[in-house]
């Protein structure tokens, strides 16, 4: 999370765009993006060449060369505003468009980037108080992304969620991907949880960085993301391409449409937070996912979508609304009992109903399968998550509860182990696969915790009057009348 010093430096940033002219937050937000990527990019060619000086070699991986001097942060923004202007708007610009090479994801989604600062004065206000950030700490890039994010007062005409970052770094933990995977978010929005995959395979697989083909996948081509809002495809590629990801793999793409169907048997996990409502295309969605479950409901179409994309012993982690794991239609049901019949479901892990705040109070669940075409659920591990580590109410404010430590701990310590054996009383605990379908196949957590009552000692209506009269002997009166009433 941005400190508050960090936040009102956002906001003074916001504020005069706002006051400048630009009042779309999308489009507050994207400029802001993009400047925000120029001095990422000029820090990368800044540590190269340290790293250049410290070893005595040429630059390894040069993002500017020479001739592009002009084009570094450090250097225009030493301009007049003026001439500022006419750097960013005539040459910057161009070159943001086609540094990934013309036929990479990263240019497919730059194309369409515009530059709509209108004055060179509110450029040179703004880029004066975007140097003050110190953008040091490579997670704050992220943290700067979620909290211009957090700006937009409504969650999206489609239904999109931000996903705190916390939340998505719990569920890649909990999926431990590897250089081998070919990771997908089929809604990927501005990728966290790819670049979440990112960081993860980076700090605990150092294979990535010693062989020379898995460093090249990592690269190029391990993560993938498709999302239908343009904006928030720009942002997401430039967001992977500064965490070392040279050719993104986000594309547009409506995923539950016939485009989708490509995409069957492709991955070896998946990790997302898909629509949970909005508009859907009845028309343009994929006959074949219809067939597999007939509905409009999009949380249960991703769900199968997810099932198909997946490569046999493929891996999801899911964010679903509490919906789908107790809804009584006939899609819900179908595709509850595929999920644990015909997959193997092995956790549902239930979310405080705030995490989403101020977005919506949603209540939500993060759903972990395997896809095996060929069962395989054997008890399915129940976690009921109480606080996150925030406040659950719009503020969000940090708090010392947190159960999410445990989550992981459990998850990967424990699952096979003592959970099996703890009471349904307790916060997490394991339900056979035979309990679950005897319950139609119900994956609410409530349907199978038990609640533990303290039991209260019988008094007599005579002790009770003790108690009060000792308490006010100037009641005395009326106690001894309702002692000689109840006589």
């Amino acid at each position: 999370m941005l400190g508050s010093e960090e936040r009102n430096k956002i906001d003074r940033v916001w504020d005069a765009f706002w006051s400048g002219g630009i009042s779309n937050p999308l489009e507050v937000i994207e400029q802001i993006t993009y400047l925000l990527f120029m001095r990422r990019l000029d820090m990368n060619q800044q540590r190269e060449e340290n790293k250049a000086r410290r070893l005595h070699r040429p630059i390894e991986h040069a993002v500017f060369t020479e001739d592009q001097r002009n084009l570094r942060w450090s250097v225009f923004s030493q301009k007049d505003p003026e001439t500022m202007y006419e750097i960013v708007s005539e040459q910057v610009f161009p070159f943001l468009r086609t540094m990934g090479g013309a036929e990479s994801s990263y240019a497919e989604q730059m194309k369409d980037a515009r530059f709509t600062i209108p004055t060179p004065l509110l450029l040179a206000k703004t880029v004066d108080m975007l140097s003050d950030i110190d953008m040091s700490n490579t997670d704050v890039n992220g943290d700067l992304y979620e909290y211009l994010l957090s700006k937009l007062s409504s969650s999206g005409v489609n239904g999109q969620f931000r996903t705190p970052r916390h939340i998505i770094q719990l569920m890649v933990a909990m999926m431990a991907p590897t250089p081998r995977d070919t990771i997908c978010d089929p809604a990927c929005g501005t990728c966290g949880f790819l670049v979440a995959s990112a960081e993860y395979v980076r700090e605990h697989r150092p294979e990535v960085y010693s062989d020379p083909l898995l460093r090249e996948r990592y690269a190029t081509d391990m993560f993938h993301g498709y999302d239908f809002d343009r904006t928030m495809l720009r942002i997401g590629s430039m967001n992977l391409m500064l965490h070392g990801i040279d050719d993104p793999n986000v594309h547009y793409k409506d995923s539950l449409s016939a485009s989708g169907d490509e995409d069957e048997g492709r991955y070896s996990l998946i990790l997302a937070n898909p629509p949970f409502s909005g508009s859907l295309d009845y028309e343009t969605t994929s006959a074949k996912l219809l067939r597999q479950v007939k509905t409009k409901k999009t949380e249960l179409l991703f769900l199968a979508h997810f099932l198909r994309m997946l490569e046999p012993g493929g891996r999801a982690a899911v964010i679903v609304p509490e919906g789908v794991l107790f809804g009584s239609t006939g899609a819900h049901k179908k595709l509850r009992e595929a999920l644990v019949e015909e997959q193997k479901l092995e956790a549902v892990v239930k979310l405080p109903s705030g995490v989403f705040r101020p977005y919506a109070g949603v209540s939500t669940a993060i759903l972990v399968f395997t896809k095996t075409d060929g069962g395989g659920t054997d008890d399915v591990w129940f976690y009921d998550v109480r606080a996150d580590g925030y406040s659950l109410d719009d503020k969000r404010s940090p708090i010392e509860a947190n159960d999410l430590p445990d989550v992981l701990e459990r998850w990967t310590h424990r699952r096979d182990e003592s959970e099996r054996s703890r009471a349904r009383t307790e916060q997490s605990f394991c339900v056979p696969k035979e309990e679950i379908a005897g319950q139609e196949y119900d994956l609410s957590l409530n349907r199978y915790k038990e609640i533990e009552y303290e039991e209260e000692e019988h008094r007599s209506v005579s002790e009770i009057l003790d108690d009060i009269d000792s308490l006010d002997s100037g009641i005395a009166a009326d106690v001894a009348a309702l002692r000689e009433l109840l006589s």
